[in-house]
This record gives structure tokens, C-alpha cells and sequence, in this order.
């Protein structure tokens, strides 16, 4: 059995309104979904859209007519939240959870997202979690319009790829001792 995973969580600022939100989180998401590095077609994905609705699905069109299914919306109310569950280019009984939140802040909005139920994942929930936190914020960056430069992206993409190893490191370091430093 595969222990709870604790939740992705991320979030982001943006100067529309809920309602401008919203709809550019759902109805336009291929607008802004950075298909050439978060889908299943990669340079071959041709759009992505999402039907506005519970039991709606969110699919990415790919050339040659091919289709990837990433999910079915599970709660829709616009235009303070939208859930659906996440599986890209995997089997529905392996999805995941993703819900986000539009709350009023100021003279725009907070987008929260949380990404959870790991465990549908099996022996794969711990590395696919560890990957999300920043691909997350990445899409929400993107979301919001705000691009990242390669070295920023390069930067992270290197932080995930290392804390597998920096964990073994520390655990055969064995539990830190602290000694008190020598008086001149």
C-alpha cells in the first residue's frame, strides 16, 4: 500500500478579476498551456481545450488526430472553484485530484491550487509528487503571463532532479553532531 502523500499546494497573484480568472484558467487554457513542455504530444500537441461543465473533459488535440485525455471535471462553480481529477496520457483509475481556488484579493485575484491523491499513482505516487511543486509553478507563471527564462526553469529542473540524491547523501551521513566551537 502506498502511504499518504501530503498535497501540492501553489499559488499565484494575478490583477483580473474571479470572474476573468476563471475563465482564463478554464475555457482558455489553450491559450496559455505551455504544450510544448507539459503534454503528452509535446511539439506534436496541437491545443488543449476543457468542456465547462461537470463530467467535462480536458483534452489535448496531437497531430494526426490523435487525442490524450488529462481529465474530467468533478465540481464546477465559477467563478470561485473548479476540480477535476489529473491523469495525462494515463489510464482514468490512475488520477489524481487538482482543485483551484479563485478568491477576490485587492483589485485582483489569488489562484490557489492543490494537487492531491498521490496514492492513485501506486509505486510511482512519491516521484511524480516530488516533480509537481515545480511544474506547477511553472504553469501558473505561465497562466498569469509571466515567463520564466531558461536559467530560472534550468535552475529548478536541477533542484528536482537532485533531492533523490541529496536525500541517500543525508541519510548515509547519518544524523548531523553539532560540537561546540574552540575559545582562541
Amino acid at each position: 500500500m502506498t502511504p499518504t502523500l501530503p498535497p501540492v499546494h501553489a499559488s499565484i497573484r494575478v490583477s483580473w478579476t474571479p470572474a476573468e480568472s476563471f475563465r482564463r484558467f478554464t475555457t482558455d487554457i489553450g491559450r496559455w498551456w505551455p504544450t510544448a513542455s507539459h503534454s503528452v504530444g509535446g511539439k506534436r500537441s496541437t491545443g488543449v481545450t476543457l468542456q465547462p461543465r461537470v463530467g467535462g473533459e480536458i483534452v489535448e488535440s496531437i497531430a494526426g488526430g490523435r487525442e490524450a485525455h488529462w481529465g474530467t471535471i468533478t465540481e464546477w462553480e465559477p467563478p470561485g472553484r473548479v476540480a477535476f481529477t489529473w491523469h495525462p496520457g494515463r489510464s482514468p483509475d490512475s488520477g489524481t485530484r487538482v482543485e483551484v481556488r479563485f478568491h477576490p484579493d485587492g483589485t485582483g485575484t489569488r489562484v490557489e491550487l492543490v494537487h492531491s491523491g498521490w496514492e492513485a499513482l501506486g509505486a510511482l505516487a512519491k516521484t511524480a509528487r516530488n516533480g509537481y511543486p515545480i511544474g506547477w509553478a511553472y504553469v501558473l507563471r505561465l497562466y498569469a503571463d509571466r515567463r520564466w527564462s531558461p536559467a530560472v526553469v534550468a535552475i529548478g529542473t536541477l533542484q528536482w532532479l537532485l533531492q533523490p540524491l541529496a536525500a541517500r547523501m543525508a541519510a548515509k551521513a547519518g544524523p548531523m553532531v553539532t560540537r561546540p566551537s574552540a575559545t582562541p
